[in-house]
């Protein structure tokens, strides 16, 4: 059924959140404000298996430090990644650790997790420690120990942000930030990491809504980028999910709910993030699957994300 498979290609957050996942929706992000006690937390992922068609992917941003969604129930706060990786490859495997037991305990299977950003602009707003290091190589470093241990843990990691945050100086939140490297440049610094993760076994890559004007001479986005997506996948050879970053966000906002989603689907995007499940998002869902009735393009991109998606959820378990 092609609706549901559009659903499926939706991670969303709170709202409408029981029409969607009866409608079959891929997935649920949680955020701060849904997690106020560790009762209600664990009572809350329950409902949403109960009530779901299809198993969702129950994803969280957990990264340590600045980005912890968990701050109102958790009785310490992780070191972010940067200080976490300065103490040592030993406490960087402990924290880590800790971190997936906690998400483990609440029903986690996804954390958006880790950030191979390389924190090159010191004067960058988004990501500074969220970032291993301002070394490639030791990004890398961290990458295998973040990787291993969640994915070890049943947690899918979704590393970030492709093709590379860390040079920015401005927020994608936002606007939509420029990044005027040459691709030589891009890739020894930002994509290597990248590279070296799906070389590695990599499974899920969020895109970044950054303009690289070493993959486009017209200001598209990279998450709706269709040479970025196609590097992705013709040079770096990653067969896995590609979701894009929240789509709420002023990086794509001036395309509009429905062309931006379209872009990113014609582009090779498999799941999109919308923060809220707002009437205006499902109604974008449903245009697109309406569009797809009559588009036999359209529909074989969202034959191919679908089953990208029930592939990686069959691997973990995730399945109803």
């Amino acid at each position: 059924m092609i609706s549901e498979k559009v659903y499926q290609m939706f991670i969303l957050g709170s709202g409408n959140l029981d029409y969607v996942l009866k409608k079959g929706a891929g997935g649920v992000i949680f955020f701060k404000d849904d997690i106020l006690s560790e009762t209600q937390f664990k009572n809350l992922i329950k409902e949403i298996k109960i009530k779901s068609k299809i198993t969702p992917f129950l994803s969280i941003d957990q990264e340590g430090g600045r980005v912890e969604r968990t701050e109102n129930i958790h009785p310490k706060k992780y070191l972010s990644p940067m200080f976490a990786f300065q103490k040592g490859e030993q406490f960087l495997k402990t924290q880590t650790f800790e971190i997936a037991e906690e998400l483990i305990s609440y029903g986690i299977n996804m954390n958006f997790a880790p950030c191979l950003d390389v924190n090159s602009n010191p004067n960058n707003p988004i990501i500074g420690e969220r970032a291993f290091s301002n070394n490639p190589d030791d990004v890398c470093v961290g990458y295998d120990i973040v990787n291993t241990i969640y994915s070890s843990n049943g947690i899918i990691p979704v590393i970030k942000h492709f093709p590379g945050h860390g040079d920015t100086t401005t927020d994608s939140h936002k606007e939509l930030p420029v990044i005027t490297l040459s691709f030589d440049e891009m890739y020894k610094t930002h994509i290597f990491p990248f590279k070296y993760a799906i070389d590695k076994g990599a499974e899920a890559i969020m895109v970044a809504h950054l303009y690289c004007q070493c993959f486009d001479k017209e200001e598209i986005p990279t998450s709706l980028s269709k040479n970025c997506i196609n590097y992705i996948r013709n040079s770096l050879n990653f067969n896995g999910v590609l979701i894009s970053d929240d789509m709420f966000m002023k990086g794509v906002s001036k395309y509009g709910l429905t062309q931006a989603c379209l872009m990113g689907i014609y582009a090779g995007i498999n799941m999109f993030i919308y923060r809220n499940s707002t009437e205006e998002v499902i109604s974008m869902i449903e245009e697109i699957t309406k569009l797809a009735e009559n588009d036999s393009i359209l529909r074989d991109k969202i034959e191919t994300s679908y089953n990208r998606i029930i592939e990686l959820k069959h691997k973990y378990g995730i399945s109803k």
